[in-house]
């Protein structure tokens, strides 16, 4: 539960500490006192966006710091998820610097604004006067339903099966979409495809083509040359070879009068050896060399299909036109394999949809068999705040249409009246009444949802007297089970409170800043005397208030 709340510069809060307790809180205060400001605070302890404008001093930081006791609530998972610090006593603090900037600390050590919701919506349900509203709306409804069947695992199964089936549905239509565009160019790419395959495309083929081309293009050049090479090198007596060989015996001739004759005699056989082994590599490449008209036409058209393919596709290189070979070879492959892979993959989606129609039918069966008892123990509490009359009918129906919820649809329906027709709730109920049914379905919420903190901001809005006097009974036998505090307006709900706390503001050298305290027994009485006769506070009034908290 939440045990103090500190709030520093925040709106017309210069600096307030309010040390809470257990069961049953009351917090009162004139209208526009700065109730609301203390839900703002703690909203922002519970993951909301901070707003610069509600820094009281813009040159200082905001502050707003609440201490939670959440030993018995079992949170470690939570935690443990989030990789955050356990502690029993658990400390959130949230700044808001001048700057604008946001920090936020969970045990000090700093969290982003989604942990701080995620923490918070396990810590502290805060009801505002305008939730009455969503009691019509179906998330709601299924939210309440599947507290009380119990279905938090099952729904956390259903929604990864229904994602899984829905991003199969996804790969369905993606699938069809490009076979069906893959379909309209099929002829068209299998002829491209073609025509690069019947060109055999490998990787360097354009350099070799161009290189062969060459030699057989210019036979004569080469083979004239290389014979007069030849010629130069093998030509007796003035040949290089000859004249090598004669440098070689003359320096051969003088190994024994020196290490350097003997190196350039080393090094001359050396070259000679060299020059030979050329002669024989030219002379081998002279036999090659022919002309070949056949094979010179033949490298000529495959040179002028890959310049043409190169022109016609807009592309420079062998390589990139593999990779068009590539992405046509698979184009062609979705048209001709698509029908076998749309067979399989709904084959996948029919198995994905048998086993998420499996687990809504147990969420839907879960549901249905505790809606009779919903029913009654809505009327029954409904019966002690003033409408004994009322019948609650909760229409569940089981369809074939995935939604994120399930296969169910779901309506209350709300007969106010003895004898009156069920309708939608929202139509049927009246704002007090809304605020009435609202407060009941919590109450029951409280036996199931184990929640530490829950706090009412005006549930009492449309409702007065008697029916005032019975609401604050149910809050504060909720109060036996968790901490419960309500903002009201109403003595009758105020005189149940365990703890009492007045809002109000005073102003101090010309400005007004809104102040909290906690009420003694006699400051209560005084309270509750103004809240039920006005400023002067009659004796009627002091007796009134009196018999109110006894």
């Amino acid at each position: 539960m939440l045990t103090s709340l500190s709030i520093k510069n925040f709106a017309l809060i210069e600096d307030a500490h309010l040390q809470l307790q257990d069961q049953f809180t009351i917090i009162t205060g004139e209208t526009g006192a700065g109730k609301s400001i203390l839900l703002g605070a703690l909203s922002l302890l519970l993951g909301k966006r901070a707003d610069l404008s509600a820094i009281r001093n813009p040159e200082k930081k905001c502050v707003v710091e609440g201490t939670f006791q959440i030993e018995a609530y079992d949170l470690h998972a939570v935690f443990e998820e989030h990789d955050l610090d356990y502690e029993p006593q658990t400390i959130i603090r949230r700044e808001i610097l001048p700057s604008g900037k946001s920090r936020a600390f969970i045990n000090d050590t700093p969290a982003t604004l989604q942990k701080l919701a995620v923490l918070g919506n396990r810590l502290v349900d805060i009801h505002s006067q305008h939730d009455t509203l969503f009691i019509g709306d179906a998330d709601y409804q299924f939210q309440v339903i599947d507290a009380l069947a119990g279905n938090k695992d099952e729904l956390q199964n259903y929604q990864a099966a229904y994602k899984s089936y829905q991003k199969l549905l996804q790969q369905l239509k993606e699938l069809n979409e490009a076979q069906k565009e893959a379909s309209a160019t099929y002829n068209y790419n299998l002829f491209l495809l073609n025509e690069l395959k019947e060109v055999e495309l490998k990787e360097g083929m354009q350099e070799e083509l161009e290189a062969q081309y060459q030699e057989l293009n210019n036979v004569e050049e080469l083979k004239e040359n290389l014979s007069a090479a030849l010629h130069h090198l093998q030509q007796e007596d003035i040949g290089g070879i000859s004249i090598l060989q004669e440098v070689k015996n003359r320096l051969n001739a003088l190994e024994n009068y020196g290490d350097q004759y003997k190196s350039l005699s080393e090094r001359i056989e050396s070259v000679l050896i060299e020059v030979e082994d050329m002669s024989v590599e030219i002379e081998r490449l002279e036999n090659k060399v022919e002309a070949d008209p056949e094979t010179l036409s033949f490298v000529n058209d495959k040179l002028q299909q890959l310049y043409s393919l190169q022109k016609k596709h807009h592309i420079d290189s062998v390589e990139e036109l593999l990779q068009l070979q590539e992405e046509l070879a698979q184009k062609v492959a979705t048209s001709e394999n698509a029908e076998e892979e749309i067979s399989a993959l709904n084959d996948r989606i029919a198995k994905a949809k048998t086993a998420t129609q499996k687990i809504a039918k147990k969420i839907y069966e879960n549901r249905k068999k505790v809606i009779p008892q919903f029913q009654t123990s809505v009327e029954k509490i409904l019966t002690q705040v003033g409408m004994p009359d009322a019948k609650l009918k909760v229409e569940l129906e089981h369809t074939s249409n995935f939604t994120p919820k399930g296969l169910d649809t779901i309506e209350w329906k709300l007969a106010a009246n003895k004898g009156a027709n069920f309708n939608d709730i929202k139509k049927a109920a009246s704002g007090g009444e809304l605020s009435r049914i609202t407060l009941a379905i919590k109450s029951i919420l409280a036996n199931y949802s184990k929640l530490p903190t829950i706090i009412f901001d005006e549930i009492d809005t449309g409702v007065s007297g008697d029916i005032a006097q019975k609401m604050a009974v149910i809050m504060s036998d909720m109060g036996q089970e968790m901490q419960v505090i309500s903002i009201t307006h109403l003595p009758q709900i105020a005189a149940k409170g365990n703890h009492h706390f007045k809002v109000y503001k005073e102003t101090e050298n010309e400005i007004t800043k809104t102040n909290i305290s906690v009420l003694s027994k006699n400051e209560r009485i005084e309270e509750l005397a103004e809240m039920l006769g006005g400023k002067e506070k009659s004796a009627s009034a002091i007796a009134h208030a009196k018999e109110l908290l006894n």
